[in-house]
């Protein structure tokens, strides 16, 4: 597993979002020393000139986040209905052009709705509460995932954390093999951000055999956008929410919380699960 000593990264040149900082230790507070901190910026998301919402992101991966987002949020269908995505610096942070298919752009005038950042709160922003449940689809059992690779996939989950491991800062969201071989994923301060940059990858890459794994908990959100881009098996590392669960049965998704060496809760639909 690649693991970053921060003190080897302090006088080097600094990964894409992170920047240094003065900072006191305890039992150290008359000097200052330097760190890392992750970086947190407003990010726009704007499709045909026209700004949908903004999110307070870290600043990398954002063609990612917004393909993931642009899918999970059903804005589009598959990747072929985004033509362009440019990423724009401006006085307040970053815009990101996505120039969509006519036909989805339409659809998106219709139902478009006025959002603020949801890193904190799936319900900020939406003005009308039955937005928040949007009808999702049926989802098949095409998926297996055997518990004895669960561990081999918690131990690779860092991998994708180059600014954590510096910040300790970011929520990983990794896709995982049916081996439990970690096959890519994403960062983020903020985990909704990490799983649509994630579903972003994921639809380039055309992963389908295997899972989802999360650094976090498991929110509706985080189940309704996996059931969107059709995911089977999400797994978190932390708990679930009771409105998470009622989504994941509703939806057939398999959804586990808990997800540590040795450990594990299946909360919906343990078919897809051997133990």
């Amino acid at each position: 597993m690649n693991t970053i000593n921060p003190e080897q990264h302090i006088n080097e040149t600094p990964l894409t979002g992170v920047t240094q900082a003065q900072v006191y230790q305890r039992g150290q507070l008359a000097t200052a020393q330097p760190d890392w901190l992750a970086e947190e910026v407003p990010v726009a998301l704007v499709y045909n000139g026209i700004s949908h919402v903004v999110m307070m992101c870290t600043p990398k991966d954002l063609e990612a986040f917004a393909l993931g987002f642009s899918l999970s949020e059903g804005i589009i269908e598959s990747p072929r209905d985004i033509y362009s995505i440019e990423i724009n610096q401006t006085c307040n942070g970053l815009e990101v052009q996505i120039e969509l298919s006519s036909r989805r752009f339409a659809g998106l005038k219709e139902r478009r709705r006025a959002m603020a950042g949801r890193t904190g709160c799936g319900v900020c922003g939406i003005e009308q509460l039955a937005d928040i449940f949007r009808p999702l689809p049926a989802l098949p059992f095409t998926q297996r995932f055997s518990f004895a690779n669960l561990d081999h996939a918690l131990r690779q989950l860092k991998q994708v954390q180059s600014v954590g491991q510096l910040t300790g800062c970011t929520h990983a969201a990794s896709w995982i093999s049916p081996q439990g071989d970690l096959l890519g994923g994403c960062e983020d301060v903020g985990r909704h951000v990490a799983l649509d940059k994630l579903l972003g990858v994921r639809a380039k890459q055309d992963w389908q055999q295997g899972a989802i794994l999360v650094s976090s908990r498991a929110s509706y959100e985080m189940v309704q956008k996996s059931a969107m881009c059709g995911v089977e098996i999400l797994f978190v590392v932390s708990a679930a929410t009771s409105l998470a669960v009622e989504i994941a049965e509703r939806s057939n998704l398999t959804l586990v919380g808990f997800s540590k060496p040795g450990r594990a809760t299946v909360f919906t639909h343990p078919q897809r699960i051997e133990d």
